[in-house]
Parts: C-alpha cells; structure tokens; sequence
C-alpha cells in the first residue's frame, strides 16, 4: 500500500482497456492526466461518475488532459458499460487491483458489519511533469467531476 502525496511521481501504469489495445501512462507524457479510480461498471454510483466525466471530456480535452478510470473490472466488462451508457472516458482494466495498490486506494472496507477489501473511490490528477498536482481521497459522486475539472483548468 502507497501514501502518495502531492508533488509525488505518479505511479505509471499499463492495463487492457476498453476497446482493446492498452494505456500506459507514459505514454501520456507531457499532458495532464485525471486517473479516477472506482469500485465496479454498472453500478449506481460509479455509473453516475462515468456519465459525469464522459459530459465534460470534451472540456478536460479543451484543457488539454486525458480522463482514465480504473476498475478492477475486465476490459470486456467495461466494453459493455461504455456501450450501454455510451462513455467516452477511457477505462481500463486492473484486474489483480495492483494499480490500485501502487495508488494506495485498494483498502479494507466495511458494509453491514463484514469486512472485505476493495476500491476506495479517489481521483489523482497528474500534471504534464508527471506529478502529483492533487488528490481526491473518498470522492463523494455529486459534483465530483466539475470539481476536478476546475482543478485541470488551475493547473
């Protein structure tokens, strides 16, 4: 498990994706990066995040950066949530969760008094020097994405 802090070189990755093919994060060298990390495709709140993002990319893309969440889901799983929310958002597959460990928000959990290990909705945004410009730990979804994005466009 990572503390990573502001000012901190952002963990790089390289996942399967929507649509096939991978993302790396070097290979967005240079540009800002918003990395949104989230439990699972399909469901309420994490489906509400993805529309959020997906209706104001093209404003972070206006800003000149890249949207990514990561799930612990399969890229054929996220293959069928961008075609039944139509997402434009880039989603890519950490299956063994070891992005999310790298990011430190793969965390032990509780609902209805079971312990259980899973995705602790935070989003990173990684500036153009591939840093750390901030952090969103425990993303409440309402206005999450407006957020960030006035966050990219102070950057």
């Amino acid at each position: 498990m990572s503390d990573l802090a502001v000012g901190d070189l952002a963990p790089d990755f390289d996942l399967p994706r929507d649509g096939g093919g991978r993302i790396a994060l070097r290979d967005l060298a240079g540009k800002a990066v918003v990395v949104y990390f989230y439990p699972k495709d399909d469901t309420t709140g994490c489906t509400k995040e993805a529309i959020s993002f997906t209706s104001l990319l093209p404003e972070f893309e206006k800003a000149g950066a890249s949207v990514i969440g990561i799930s612990p889901d399969t890229a054929a799983k996220h293959d069928k949530f961008v075609k039944k929310y139509a997402l434009s958002v880039i989603l890519a597959a950490d299956e063994d969760n070891s992005v999310a460990n790298l990011y430190g928000v793969w965390k032990e959990k509780s609902m209805y008094g079971k312990s259980y290990m899973g995705i602790e909705r935070s989003t990173f945004l990684i500036g153009p020097d591939g840093r750390i410009a901030r952090i969103w730990p425990k993303v409440k979804v309402d206005g999450h994405a407006e957020d960030v994005l006035q966050g990219v466009q102070n950057l």
